[in-house]
């Protein structure tokens, strides 16, 4: 469904986006992770036909975003980070203005709308002031128009950004709703447990670059960042401390309340299997080993390790 290669952007002797290539399927949700700065805002921008590379293609659907702009638009609903909404319209209205502007015929727009306001949790509102509507109502009325054209490809920039908890948890429901609807969907944001829980795969930029993308445990791997280790025994813990600070793949040893033991580990699976037998063949009396799970948070960190931030 979108097709980058070598996509490039830059303003004077600054590089704002350095060669990203990538490929996202049909029907995947894509999250974009990165520090402020770091690029994203930029790749969506030129995705969404705003904003020309200065080198590099983009296509959507086949169309591309520097050529065939206009086709592209019919494909895509993007949702910015900073967005406006038009003061004194009524939320039927302010749908309709959209509708008219994408050709949708008078007749079939009032239908639209209200299957639009149903999706989104705002049937209540259907008559209410624009400018009078929480921040998290005026979040789905501008998902909602950007669905108004039935888009295959959904680009939202922090889409959740500024909510409250409850808001972003319906924000989060609609979004997995529009999933279930097979829309392609690329999404930012630094709610990262929730992006994670969202996304089928996830795409890192740092400064520019695409320095990782895949699953959270296919980047985990890429990185080769160490693994965490969490041993429970019944007894001998110093026992247990001294035969795992020997081998030479286990750092950063501590030992922890109620018979717990937590080590950093760099082998690979098989090390660590093999490590395990030779744990219970030295008679220690373990009740668990488990590896603790990587969440986007702990790779985002991984990645971003040195880099500012603010």
């Amino acid at each position: 469904m979108i097709e980058i290669n070598e996509l490039t952007k830059r303003y004077g002797s600054f590089t704002a986006l350095d060669s990203l290539t990538i490929q996202i399927d049909k029907g995947c949700v894509f999250g974009v992770v990165g520090h402020n700065g770091a690029g994203k805002s930029t790749f969506f921008s030129i995705l969404a036909t705003l904003l020309a590379p200065t080198s590099g293609t983009a296509f959507v659907n086949g169309a591309s975003v520097t050529t065939d702009p206009k086709k592209v638009r019919g494909f895509i609903g993007y949702m910015p980070d900073f967005f406006g909404v038009y003061d004194q319209l009524r939320v039927n209205e302010y749908l309709d203005f959209y509708g008219a502007s994408y050709g949708i015929p008078s007749r079939e727009r009032k239908e639209l709308i209200k299957q639009l306001l149903e999706l989104v949790n705002l049937t209540g509102k259907v008559d209410a002031y624009v400018d009078v509507l929480s921040r998290g109502m005026k979040q789905r009325l501008c998902l909602a128009r950007s669905l108004i054209h039935d888009p295959e490809v959904l680009i939202l920039d922090e889409p959740a950004s500024g909510l409250d908890p409850r808001a972003r948890i319906e924000m989060r429901e609609i979004l997995k709703e529009l999933k279930n609807m097979g829309k392609t969907i690329l999404i930012s944001s630094h709610i990262l447990p929730e992006l994670s829980e969202m996304c089928d795969q996830i795409g890192v930029i740092n400064q520019g670059k695409l320095v990782a993308h895949g699953t959270v445990s296919d980047i985990q791997q890429q990185l080769q960042a160490e693994k965490v280790i969490i041993v429970k025994l019944s007894e001998q813990l110093d026992k247990a401390t001294a035969f795992f600070e020997d081998d030479p793949a286990v750092s950063k040893t501590v030992n922890l309340e109620n018979n717990l033991l937590q080590f950093h580990y760099t082998g690979t699976d098989e090390d660590q299997i093999q490590l395990l037998k030779k744990a219970i063949l030295a008679d220690l009396p373990i009740v668990s080993f488990k590896q603790l799970e990587s969440n986007l948070e702990d790779v985002f960190m991984e990645i971003t390790k040195g880099v500012d931030l603010l």
